[in-house]
């Protein structure tokens, strides 16, 4: 792409899934902090991004209208465009759909957890810059505060031996948005049929370096009950501190 051509941002959310580890109820993207659904929170965090022009939320199968309602009843920034579109019955297919949806205009995607409602907008950005600057895949990362253990994992619920302990320097764990080169990240779609953990492990199936840029501890991603209790904090400290 030179230098002359406009670069457009979108960021994909999947939010298809239904949160099994939240307990019962409605899906987890659609559990409430501080009174809105966590969905409209990442929603918020991409569009907060200048950088960011469009954002598609993949819905439940048969809950595309109940997101578009969603969106149509909180505030949302202008400058922005949103899109709403059925998604599969995998995360990876959804993020296919998602990417399908997508205008031909579109040079950068990020790829947004709905359950990591509380990403800052300077590591989104930070993501997006990256990009733009030639990395065709980046992920923003953090280092461990624990250290870890490999283990050869126990079906019957016994202690399970350890077979090795990493080096916790040479180790990061992963958040989102992950951003990518757009025409990268369809061909891994089109390329890699097995189910993986995120979008940068296919990229990294196709032989293509993935890069880090550092993460942030607010992006954390909401999966237990006690999640929820921490992005609250997080979100009383944000109005106390300025007005979030």
């Amino acid at each position: 792409m030179s230098e002359d051509t406009p670069r457009r941002t979108a960021a994909v959310i999947p939010a298809a899934g239904r949160g099994v580890r939240l307990g019962p109820g409605a899906p987890k993207a659609l559990r409430t902090l501080n009174g809105t659904p966590m969905l409209i929170h990442a929603v918020r965090a991409m569009a907060n991004s200048r950088a960011v022009s469009l954002v598609v939320v993949v819905a439940p199968q048969d809950g595309a209208t109940e997101v578009k309602n969603l969106l149509a009843e909180h505030a949302l920034p202008e400058r922005t465009e949103f899109l709403v579109v059925p998604g599969g019955d995998t995360r990876q297919e959804s993020v296919r759909l998602g990417l399908a949806a997508l205008p031909a205009d579109i040079t950068t995607v990020l790829v947004h957890d709905a359950a990591r409602p509380l990403v800052p907008v300077d590591t989104v950005d930070a993501v997006i810059e990256a990009v733009h600057d030639g990395a065709p895949a980046v992920v923003p990362a953090l280092p461990l505060a624990d250290t870890v253990k490999q283990v050869e994992p126990s079906a019957d619920g016994s202690p399970e031996p350890v077979v090795a302990t990493p080096q916790r320097a040479q180790l990061r764990s992963v958040q989102t948005p992950q951003g990518f080169d757009r025409a990268l990240l369809a061909e891994a779609h089109a390329t890699v049929t097995q189910d993986v953990t995120d979008d940068a492990s296919m990229v990294e199936q196709l032989g293509v370096q993935v890069v880090v840029v550092p993460g942030h501890e607010e992006a954390f991603k909401v999966t237990r009950p006690l999640d929820l209790v921490l992005a609250e904090a997080v979100l009383a400290r944000r109005r106390a501190n300025d007005g979030y």
